[in-house]
């Protein structure tokens, strides 16, 4: 009560004071004073976790399943039917090649002439023939004649005349062949054939033959000179 009867006292005090100064009284608005009590202890509340409101947990949800992919399309794709360019190219090219081996194959022909260019036959090529009895075969250009007596034949090469017993030869005079397929020469040869008796066989007179070349050919060109009536067997 006393701290407060100073207070007003003062202010009082103050205001008289300020009055005597000036005829004109001044308005002197009071200014408020604080006091803190020291009896009065200064609470600061601070908000507690444990007592800060708890939100509601909501339950968890569950993880989104992916879309489902759509399932991947096989592609096909188709080939053209049918043959390539080339190919076709080398189908025509291999055609075209068999077509003309046939036709050099079926137009082969030897010509025989009478004079040899040589008189060596290192080549030898031998075949078992028949010649009917009585009856003319051209062998090359040569025409030949076998007339059959027993163990013994008259042959008759070009009209000069030779008796020959089994196992006995005869050699008929060399000749110069050109061989040529679609018109065309593609090889030339010397030639000399050899006829050894072997004996009869019915109306026929057997013979090995031997056909000497001056160079190597095959033996299916040989063939083209040997008449298809002598049954000739390679030997």
């Amino acid at each position: 009560m006393q701290e407060r009867k100073q207070v007003l006292s003062g202010y009082a005090v103050f205001g008289w004071q300020s009055t005597r100064t000036s005829r004109i009284p001044a308005l002197v608005m009071p200014q408020p004073i604080y006091f803190l009590s020291p009896q009065l202890p200064m609470v600061i509340l601070m908000a507690d976790e444990s007592t800060k409101p708890t939100q509601p947990i909501e339950p968890a949800q569950p993880a989104p399943q992916p879309a489902p992919q759509p399932a991947p399309k096989t592609v096909v794709i188709k080939e053209k039917k049918g043959w390539g360019l080339g190919t076709r190219i080398l189908l025509w090219l291999i055609a075209i090649v068999v077509i003309v081996a046939v036709l050099a194959f079926l137009t082969i022909s030897v010509s025989v002439l009478d004079q040899p260019a040589g008189n060596s036959f290192p080549f030898t090529t031998s075949y078992r023939v028949s010649l009917p009895d009585g009856e003319p075969v051209t062998i090359g250009n040569s025409r030949i004649i076998v007339l059959t007596m027993g163990n013994e034949v008259d042959t008759s090469v070009d009209g000069s005349k030779e008796r020959l017993a089994i196992g006995q030869e005869r050699l008929i005079s060399a000749r110069y062949a050109r061989i040529s397929a679609l018109g065309i020469p593609i090889m030339d040869t010397d030639f000399q054939i050899v006829l050894k008796y072997i004996g009869p066989s019915g109306t026929n007179a057997l013979f090995d033959m031997r056909i000497m070349t001056s160079r190597q050919v095959p033996e299916i060109l040989i063939r083209n000179i040997i008449p298809p009536g002598m049954g000739a067997q390679p030997i």
